[in-house]
């Protein structure tokens, strides 16, 4: 897909990059992705970065009328971070809203992949666990982890998604206003299951394309073993929930019948 093409079909178009401490990352992928899609805005969203990734973010912006800040006063989360992004690429009135990490994990080169599966979805997901998807530089076990952590959602959810804790992504704006980002609660990395999650539950239409995800070479990672237990716990949570309401239902079926 081609610039042009962006504005006819998709129409306007934000990735929103939420940072902290990305000092050393901030300004080469926000150049990558503005190389790879021109067409494409920006919006970083820093949390009150310690290392002054906000203050790089800003001179960015101000040669740039492409890219946007959005200042948050502290770190509060993945998931709230972009829960701001998306409230003000809403109010904006952009139609096109996708998510990328800041360490050069996702690979703007590949943004065209999932812009093109937009044509026919509401959400797009840059899988890393799909037949051409990929992962350079992991250990094994964190790929283990990755696989195993996938499966267990989508046995326990009851959904299709093979790489639903994926942070490569595009919505439509459709999309975000009927899954209710106000009742969204999540503000870790369960988060990105949450909203693949309702999506599906809504009956929206979820797409998945391989990418080939790099980890990241400069910075530190905000992944780590508590974070992961805590999404497992969260998951574990909803599908209880779930599997309580669908035996709640037949059971209210067969009262009817």
């Amino acid at each position: 897909m081609t610039a042009g093409d962006l504005s006819t079909t998709l129409g306007r178009v934000v990735v929103v990059i939420p940072t902290y401490d990305e000092v050393a990352n901030i300004a080469w992928i926000v150049e990558r992705l503005r190389r790879a899609e021109p067409a494409v805005d920006v919006l970083v969203v820093d949390d009150n970065s310690p290392d002054g990734t906000g203050a790089v973010a800003d001179r960015l912006a101000a040669a740039d009328p492409q890219v946007n800040v959005l200042h948050r006063t502290g770190k509060g989360g993945l998931g709230a971070a972009y829960l701001a992004g998306f409230a003000w690429a809403l109010q904006a009135g952009y139609d096109v809203i996708g998510e990328m990490d800041a360490d050069g994990s996702h690979q703007p080169e590949q943004l065209h992949r999932l812009l093109d599966a937009l044509q026919e979805a509401d959400l797009v997901i840059g899988s890393r666990w799909i037949p051409g998807g990929s992962v350079v530089n992991w250990p094994l076990r964190r790929s283990a982890l990755s696989r195993g952590g996938n499966l267990y959602v989508r046995l326990l959810l009851g959904i299709h998604v093979r790489d639903a804790t994926a942070g490569f992504r595009v919505f439509r704006r459709a999309a975000l206003e009927k899954i209710d980002l106000g009742s969204v609660q999540s503000t870790g990395y369960v988060f990105q299951t949450d909203l693949v999650t309702r999506c599906i539950r809504h009956g929206l239409t979820v797409r998945e394309v391989p990418i080939e995800f790099v980890e990241r070479v400069r910075g530190e990672s905000k992944m780590s073993g508590q974070v992961a237990v805590e999404s497992l716990r969260r998951i574990t949570e909803w599908g209880v929930r779930e599997r309580l309401e669908q035996a709640r239902r037949r059971q209210a079926h067969r009262a009817e019948a």
